[in-house]
């Protein structure tokens, strides 16, 4: 459905949440003000923003080996505090974000890694896709396919692989609210046994003898 943006505008400024979190609640709620703000706190998205731009010196780094050592994963995520470091609700919430990397194969942590060449590359496949029709519908459909594209690629926006309604967006905004520091997946690397090398490619192996 369509969200009027002004009501988008207004359910920001009661809860501080994104507007991309406000529309996606809005479009949950069907366009009810008061459901998508209680949606937002149950999420635990309402207030976090309040805290992200707290200083996030402390943290650990995480890894996890899968499939027998053919899958491997590195990650950084960041707190306020050496306390909530070693908090087990923190290192357990690392661990899933582990795991889910393993599973979910995100290459950026959010949208704002993604290269502007890559996301040209995107429009110019989506625009020739629906090419013909007019202009605004045109636009709407390519931002939409980009959302779709970003929910694929961006970690924080993929679908939880524990529970796929949540994004890790929201995961990450419910941990906040829960120990009431902000928290930051700063980066993360995943390695698999026989994947190319940036700018490698099958063809540059050593043929066998």
């Amino acid at each position: 459905m369509e969200i009027n943006p002004q009501i988008v505008k207004q359910l920001r400024e009661k809860t501080n949440a994104g507007m991309m979190d406000c529309k996606r609640a809005l479009t949950e709620a069907g366009g009810d003000l008061d459901k998508a703000e209680t949606l937002l706190r149950q999420k635990g998205i309402a207030g976090a923003s309040k805290k992200s731009s707290r200083a996030t010196k402390e943290g650990i780094v995480a890894s996890y080996i899968h499939q027998q050592g053919k899958v491997g994963v590195l990650v950084e995520v960041n707190c306020e505090t050496d306390f909530v470091a070693k908090n087990e609700g923190f290192r357990a919430f690392v661990k899933d974000i582990t795991l889910h990397i393993a599973a979910a194969q995100p290459l950026y942590v959010s949208r704002e890694e993604v290269p502007a060449e890559m996301i040209e590359k995107e429009k110019e496949v989506y625009g020739a896709q629906v090419k013909g029709k007019p202009e605004n519908v045109l636009t709407k459909i390519v931002e939409g396919k980009l959302d779709k594209f970003y929910s694929t690629v961006c970690l924080l926006e993929q679908g939880f692989i524990k529970d796929p309604d949540l994004t890790i967006k929201e995961l990450v905004a419910s941990k906040i609210a829960e120990i009431g520091e902000n928290i930051i997946i700063r980066r993360f690397t995943r390695y698999s046994v026989g994947e190319p090398l940036a700018g490698e490619t099958a063809a540059s192996e050593t043929p066998a003898e």
